[in-house]
């Protein structure tokens, strides 16, 4: 029995030596914890090849590993469950302290231009959200969602992307689009759907799309988007793109089988997507404690062999920089990244919602209190002396009178005619819809008192 477990050692020994040493995973400290910062260091497998994978390794005497589908494994004879958690919560990167002064040197530099810039369409934000809420409420367009304390992930993270980068949003990121250069007026026709909106009012209000800006048409099912944009990413590493996919995401949408199912389908095909999670700790009216038992969404990442990091939501410049550095790694290294910021929303789900119903309305004040992104933000470039009172009240006086000159505009304005309910599909139309088509007509004809009088017939 000796003489064979020796020989059965030296056999191991040798295949050892000829399949040549594998990289081994080392942790930064013995509780296991994810090292996180704004360099993403991590534990990532070299390749998708399975011979080389990481090298698990045993704490017993008797060391030796085995060559499994999907890379070696170590061998142990104690039987270990790994633990549900390491015992330590995964840091969360930050650059401005809540008093809007830096914590140390940041990891990129902002100048004047790009902070005042940020800082511009950050407060065009909150200002078009209070006047389309109101708006809504009013009655003059059906629905409405805001982006109140998510400002900085809207437009820090546009900020760090290029124009190439195609974008797949959820439905809380217009302010993507409004760095890009989607006017008000296009928003307001938009929410009014009008025949200068670029959906032909097929759409629900907030449903926003640009071809031009790469801007991909809102839905409103939940996650579908991250299927599509790892797809895409697919597609630009394929055609050596120097760009990648960026696709949004709300902590509820991590309880779908599509996140899962994407964050796999990008890390197995290398594809040159950023996920990125707000989570702003309610998914509608479920709170994150009844969303997720572990930490969070960023430790979903390693799970699936994707480099993560977590970061504060409502800090604009550490925003900036991790999507930054994502998009640098994305590209340059043809591979995913998880990003996870936490942040509040500090408004109502929707205009269908009233979110004191389930949570205290001491919370939502406190967080807009204390937690808002954009005064936060304004303090820094105050410091800096790139800001002032007096352009404070310019702007939000401007961007008020050009809202209110856009809706008045939108308003009025013709809607698209039927036809248009039954184009951009089919080539040629199947005679199905020729015949709803059809029918549509005549009842509106037998019954044009009932309909609006600006849709064209």
């Amino acid at each position: 029995m000796a003489s064979s477990l020796t020989r059965s050692r030296a056999l191991i020994n040798k295949l050892r030596s000829n399949l040549g040493s594998i990289s081994m995973l080392n942790y930064p400290n013995s509780s296991k914890t994810l090292l996180v910062s704004p360099n993403f260091v991590s534990h990532r497998f070299e390749s998708t090849i399975a011979q080389e994978q990481i090298n698990f390794t045993s704490d017993d005497d008797d060391k030796q590993d085995l060559d499994f589908p999907g890379g070696k494994v170590g061998i142990t004879s104690q039987m270990r469950f790994i633990s549900e958690t390491n015992g330590r919560r995964v840091e969360c990167y930050r650059v401005l302290g809540d008093d809007g002064k830096l914590l140390k040197k940041p990891h990129m530099q902002v100048g004047e231009e790009l902070a005042v810039k940020m800082y511009e369409n950050m407060v065009t934000l909150q200002v078009m959200d209070t006047i389309f809420y109101e708006a809504q409420r009013q009655g003059r367009i059906s629905f409405y969602l805001t982006t109140i304390g998510e400002e900085a992930i809207n437009i820090a993270s546009a900020a760090a992307l290029s124009a190439d980068d195609v974008i797949f949003p959820q439905y809380r990121e217009p302010g993507l689009l409004l760095w890009r250069g989607f006017t008000l007026q296009d928003f307001a026709n938009q929410c009014f759907g009008n025949k200068a909106d670029n959906g032909k009012g097929r759409q629900m209000p907030i449903h926003y799309g640009s071809n031009k800006l790469n801007y991909i048409t809102v839905s409103s099912t939940v996650a579908t988007q991250l299927l599509h944009a790892v797809g895409a990413a697919y597609s630009l590493k394929m055609d050596d793109k120097n760009a990648c996919t960026i696709t949004y995401f709300g902590d509820g949408g991590t309880s779908t089988g599509d996140f899962h199912a994407a964050l796999n389908f990008a890390a197995v095909l290398e594809a040159p997507v950023i996920f990125f999670c707000r989570n702003n700790g309610w998914a509608i009216s479920t709170p994150i404690s009844d969303q997720l038992r572990g930490d969070g969404v960023v430790v979903r990442g390693q799970a699936y062999g994707i480099e993560s990091i977590r970061v504060d939501g409502n800090d604009a410049l550490a925003i900036y920089n991790a999507v930054h550095e994502a998009r640098r790694i994305a590209i340059s290294e043809k591979r995913p990244i998880l990003i996870e910021a936490l942040t509040y929303r500090a408004g109502h789900h929707s205009t269908s919602d009233d979110s004191t119903k389930y949570r205290p309305l001491e919370e939502i004040e406190r967080w807009r209190k204390t937690r808002d992104p954009v005064p936060r933000f304004r303090k820094w470039i105050d410091g800096n002396g790139w800001w002032s009172d007096h352009r404070e009240l310019e702007l939000r006086s401007s961007v008020r009178k050009q809202l209110l000159q856009a809706i008045q505009v939108a308003e009025n304005l013709e809607k698209p005619p039927v036809a248009d309910l039954f184009t951009d599909v089919y080539d040629v139309l199947p005679p199905n819809l020729q015949e709803q088509e059809r029918l549509l007509r005549k009842t509106i004809a037998e019954h044009r008192k009932d309909y609006p009088t600006n849709i064209p017939v």
